[in-house]
């Protein structure tokens, strides 16, 4: 594990222990406090184990002296999805406290998570009722799984996400995201907002100027150009490589979860693993805020 890895654990660690980690009030505390899981859990979407139980070898062999007690895998799996509200926590506390938390432009894009490809393993899934089959254009190929809606700033810092089926239109998905948690677009004057043509729709525009968001996004062939719509192309490359960073670093296509809840905070794990990266290279100044090549080895 790199210097670097270990600074941003360190950091994180004093973040969430000091700030966000609740007090316990009964009951003896565990032996892996929920400060270190969450570090933990960084550490291992970081440096790419796509296996709890190859993980925790791991980890057991190379960071007893950060993590004195590590639990065997079936309890590592339940403390983690027990953490998904800490998980959330902890990735809008760690966006808070960066000045792209303060941004009037934000960028968003769903992305298929894809959760199985047999059809045996589709008619036996925990999943069903969730998952669904969906169309990649990016890739030109169908899917079976969710799709992660993804709201970030252009530096890539997360505000707000969600998973849903890919049956439900992108515009209910994130019409709802913003309805959730309306202070987001409130506290935001004048906000902008950068989406592809999926998002397309005079009702939906309407609703979003009503919150004082404006809609940015491409023409189709049939309309007029768009004002501001020269700028798109290269803003718009900025997602992509959001969730390249997501997909290719941090492995979220290998993410292994075979229930809801087990997907949710695998995917929450490398959300946060990707907002802890940008939080620890803004604080220190580092010249590109989502690298992670100081951590990856």
């Amino acid at each position: 594990m790199t210097q670097d890895l270990n600074t941003l654990l360190t950091a994180l660690y004093v973040k969430i222990d000091d700030e966000i980690a609740g007090p316990r009030w009964m009951g003896r505390p565990p032996r892996l406090s929920d400060s270190e899981l969450v570090c933990l859990a960084v550490a291992q979407a970081v440096l790419g184990f796509h296996s709890e139980a190859r993980w925790l070898r791991f980890a057991r062999a190379r960071l007893s002296g950060m993590f004195p007690y590590l639990p065997q895998q079936s309890g590592y799996n339940k403390r983690l999805r027990a953490a998904l509200p800490l998980v959330k926590r902890v990735i809008r506390e760690l966006a808070v406290d960066t000045a792209f938390w303060f941004d009037d432009v934000w960028i968003t894009d769903s992305t298929p998570v894809e959760c199985g490809r047999s059809r045996p393993t589709v008619k036996r899934s925990n999943l069903a009722g969730w998952a669904g089959y969906g169309y990649c254009r990016s890739h030109s190929r169908f899917y079976w799984g969710l799709r992660l809606f993804l709201v970030c700033t252009p530096a890539g810092m997360p505000i707000t996400w969600a998973l849903a089926s890919p049956k439900v239109d992108e515009r209910e998905v994130l019409a709802s995201m913003l309805d959730r948690e309306p202070h987001l677009a409130r506290d935001r004057p004048g906000l902008l907002l950068i989406a592809d043509k999926g998002f397309a729709s005079k009702e939906f525009e309407a609703d979003l100027a009503r919150q004082g968001v404006t809609l940015l996004r491409p023409s189709f062939k049939r309309e007029n150009t768009r004002p501001g719509e020269s700028l798109l192309k290269s803003v718009r490359q900025l997602i992509e490589s959001v969730n390249d960073t997501l997909k290719g670093q941090l492995g979220l296509e290998q993410h292994g979860g075979r229930t809801f809840e087990g997907v949710a905070i695998r995917v929450a794990q490398r959300v946060l693993a990707m907002a802890a990266a940008i939080w620890h290279n803004h604080q220190t100044g580092a010249p590109t805020t989502r690298s992670l090549i100081a951590f990856d080895h």
